[in-house]
């Protein structure tokens, strides 16, 4: 029962639409961000495979071998310090890894060429990060039965791999020029590896 005097009221069905309407909009923005972000993160990867890809055919075309491969690396920049190793020049960058801690392997030293050359930035024969925070691979190996050269880049969602694979190749895992360490169709909420042909 309400005493004299209590100015009680509650809110109109008017208010309580205003406060719902404001409330999807707000929550339409968010998620419209992160749909924002994830997109800016899928062109990004996208993005640096390309850049890799144009470094080691700038490369290619400057000196006439691969990066890493390359047997003539030692007395080009045999200033640099340390002094790059030379590649066995058989055509290959080989000795495929993420993560280069054997750093006078070819898949190592290709990213130490490519610096000296200023076709890369970054520190020595690291392997440079990619959008998704693992590391960017280059060189030969064999993904899904195909044996090539490859451009590696782990830690990827698969979901995000099965959009990239749809929009830019077939959209198998396991065929085409861009292929995973597993079916990332099947399995999208999964992280893999995602390669791309050289």
């Amino acid at each position: 029962m309400k005493g004299k005097g209590s100015d009680q009221r509650g809110f109109t069905l008017v208010e309580l639409a205003i406060v719902l309407v404001i409330i999807g909009i707000i929550l339409g923005a968010v998620l419209k961000g992160q749909e924002l972000i994830n997109n800016a993160k899928m062109k990004r990867a996208y993005n640096q495979y390309r850049e890799v890809l144009a470094a080691i055919y700038t490369y290619y075309d400057r000196y006439g071998k691969y990066p890493g491969d390359d047997p003539n690396a030692a007395t080009r920049w045999s200033t640099a310090n340390p002094v790059p190793t030379n590649g066995n020049n058989n055509g290959l960058i080989e000795g495929f890894t993420f993560g280069c801690s054997n750093q006078t392997t070819e898949t190592c030293q290709a990213w130490y060429h490519m610096r000296l050359t200023n076709l890369l930035v970054g520190t020595g024969a690291q392997a440079p990060s990619n959008a998704y925070g693992g590391s960017i691979g280059i060189g030969y190996i064999t993904v899904q039965g195909l044996t090539t050269q490859w451009i590696g880049f782990d830690n990827v969602p698969g979901d995000v791999c099965q959009s990239l694979d749809q929009q830019y190749d077939d959209g198998v895992y396991n065929t085409g020029s861009i292929r995973g360490s597993g079916d990332y169709v099947a399995n999208p909420n999964v992280i893999y590896d995602l390669y791309f042909r050289l």
